[in-house]
């Protein structure tokens, strides 16, 4: 059955709901979605706690990798996956970008009867196109959410060297579709489910995915962190709310064991506050250049980028950097 709308003095045919049934593709590309379980001990106090969580995740290769969100496995003592089926297998977690809230993880074995996810490109999602959500939200699996995009944000955050590019969406997310897939009508991953704006503490339709293109990138071209560490891009608002001395720069969050900026003793974020929706922390370096090339916008970290993979061995590498209301450069040699 076909309807008729009149818009701007135009007759539009628009299908019937009956007609956008998703129902065959969602058979498709069901098999290909797992539930994940993981286990945790936090020590406090002397004494520890186990610790359960529940997210989602996509297969992605037929030996065995699968795509979810880094806060669902990131600190995870165990990772279990479950499939369609009810088979359950042990997963290992080989990479893990935190501010990104993008992981890969690769199954101790492969089990029969699954179907491959294919990996889009983000890049081509356009606002208004229908977004598919598959996941088990407060663990009914394999649930089902369709919406559409929302909007295409960064957030401002870079790691990497590249911008983070998140997916906005109006389908419902809750608790469990956590690193879970997004579609769209193709059959294709667009995004990876990482976290929701909520005041009710559940599905407000406002959720994010992580672009696809950002995990392919973190996660296969460049899957450690370039010079260790990551942060959040500055604009000239953020700036001079922080009393930045310039329009931007780069808040550091995180800095990784025995890496560059480690050598260099980069001093990540200390203070854990909400913001975006997000969590981040304040009080780490702000980098205001690094090689002499100015923080002026979040494009500007592949060029960085690429000046720092073109060092040689032996030859210096240097940040200019805020730290607690002074300016001052640091270096290591790469």
């Amino acid at each position: 059955m076909k309807y008729l709308f009149l818009l701007n003095g135009l007759f539009f045919a628009g299908l019937s709901a009956s007609a956008q049934d998703l129902s065959k593709v969602f058979k498709v590309l069901n098999p290909s979605v797992v539930t994940i379980y993981t286990l945790e001990h936090v020590y406090e106090n002397g004494s520890s706690e186990a610790i359960q969580a529940l997210g989602s995740g996509v297969i992605i290769s037929n030996d065995g990798y699968i795509l979810t969100a880094s806060h669902v496995v990131h600190s995870a003592e165990v990772v279990m996956v479950k499939f369609l089926s009810g088979e359950i297998i042990q997963a290992d977690v080989i990479t893990s970008e935190p501010t990104a809230d993008i992981a890969l993880i690769k199954l101790k074995k492969m089990p029969a009867g699954v179907n491959i996810a294919r990996l889009g490109n983000s890049d081509e999602v356009a606002v208004g196109q229908q977004a598919l959500i598959i996941g088990a939200p407060f663990g009914l699996e394999h649930s089902l959410s369709v919406g559409h995009v929302s909007a295409l944000t960064s957030k401002n955050m870079v790691i990497g060297g590249e911008m983070v590019q998140f997916i906005q969406t109006d389908a419902a997310i809750n608790h469990g579709n956590s690193g879970g897939p997004m579609f769209n009508t193709d059959g294709e991953i667009i995004g990876i489910v990482s976290y929701i704006q909520t005041q009710g503490g559940g599905s407000d339709g406002i959720g994010f995915a992580v672009a696809v293109n950002t995990a392919r990138e973190l996660l296969y071209a460049s899957p450690s962190i370039w010079t260790g560490f990551d942060g959040i891009f500055l604009d000239e608002v953020l700036t001079a709310v922080l009393n930045v001395p310039q329009k931007s720069g780069l808040l550091i969050q995180r800095v990784a064991s025995n890496s560059l900026a480690e050598k260099m003793d980069l001093q990540p974020g200390q203070y854990k506050v909400r913001f975006l929706g997000k969590e981040i922390w304040l009080g780490g370096d702000v980098v205001l250049s690094v090689q002499g090339i100015t923080c002026d916008s979040p494009h500007n970290f592949a060029t960085i980028k690429e000046q720092v993979n073109s060092l040689q061995p032996g030859k210096s590498f240097e940040m200019q950097v805020l730290r607690k209301g002074q300016i001052l450069e640091i270096s290591a040699e790469k």
